[in-house]
């Protein structure tokens, strides 16, 4: 199907913060991020209302349209959710849902200069492409009352329709391989390799140049399955899984790379034998050679 892209729906999101702004349920605020890491408190103590917490909506609207037409500088305000300062869940302690940024958009340009935080359209993403459950890595169990949060509040707003879920396994690792994203980029930017399909990249385009097939692939994604507990897999599964797959298909070939000449003096048959075996042990339909 098409690539979706968040940015594709930019003015859903927007039109969602506004729709929280009239509720009651988020709030410009407008204190720096060092005074707003003071506020947050800590995983052993609480953390404290913003004192701009208590705004009206029409300040709200009024200055949250300001910030989306440019004319407060970056960090002067956000647009947090109105939620609960003392939960025990950092993530719930009124998150930032926009913020101001003045760059441009690879995809949008100039047409915005405040953008969504990754919490706050993750879920509105996933209901807007009608996404049923959407699969993260653990590290994002701690973002699910908020996943969850934002798509009750919306949907009771009748701002989305789809009530996606969120779930959490546990992420792909092999041992002695690095698989972040964020720092193979830096192979690729410093040019140590060709691209992200250089064959010696750990990436599904530079295993698949290496000649790795699909079906490899998805055999050793059913073997190692999916578990909430980290592991780290041995490097040599997945070469079991190329193997065996490729053993299916790969008809055999004998050759002589560095031939050593060898007389037989003991030989008493012609001077030229023809043998035929067969191309596979096991597969008879790739005949013989």
């Amino acid at each position: 199907g098409p690539v979706h892209k968040t940015s594709d729906n930019f003015q859903l999101i927007y039109d969602c913060a506004v729709a929280l702004i009239k509720s009651g349920d988020a709030y410009v605020d407008s204190l720096s991020a060092e005074e707003m890491r003071e506020y947050r408190g800590s995983l052993t103590e609480p953390g404290k209302d913003s004192p701009y917490r208590g705004r009206t909506v029409e300040e709200n609207l009024e200055l949250f349209q300001g910030m989306k037409e440019g004319k407060f500088k970056e960090g002067a305000h956000v647009l947090r959710a109105k939620i609960d300062m003392a939960s025990p869940n950092i993530n719930m302690r009124d998150p930032t849902l926009f913020r101001i940024k003045h760059e441009s958009h690879q995809a949008t340009g100039d047409e915005w200069c405040l953008y969504p935080m990754y919490d706050f359209s993750h879920p509105i993403q996933d209901a807007a492409e009608k996404i049923t459950h959407s699969l993260c890595t653990l590290e994002f169990e701690d973002h699910r009352p908020f996943y969850d949060w934002t798509v009750d509040k919306l949907r009771g707003l009748e701002m989305l329709e789809a009530k996606p879920q969120q779930i959490e396994f546990s992420r792909l690792n092999i041992k002695n391989t690095v698989l972040s994203k964020r720092k193979l980029i830096q192979l690729v930017e410093q040019k140590h390799v060709s691209g992200w399909d250089d064959p010696r990249m750990p990436t599904l385009s530079g295993i698949r140049r290496r000649g790795v097939p699909p079906a490899a692939l998805r055999l050793f994604c059913e073997r190692v399955g999916i578990s909430k507990a980290d592991s780290n897999i041995d490097y040599t599964v997945l070469e079991d899984c190329v193997r065996e797959e490729m053993d299916k298909v790969c008809p055999r070939a004998f050759a002589i790379l560095k031939p050593l000449k060898v007389s037989i003096t003991t030989w008493q048959g012609s001077t030229l034998e023809d043998f035929e075996i067969p191309r596979h042990p096991k597969l008879e339909g790739l005949g013989d050679r």
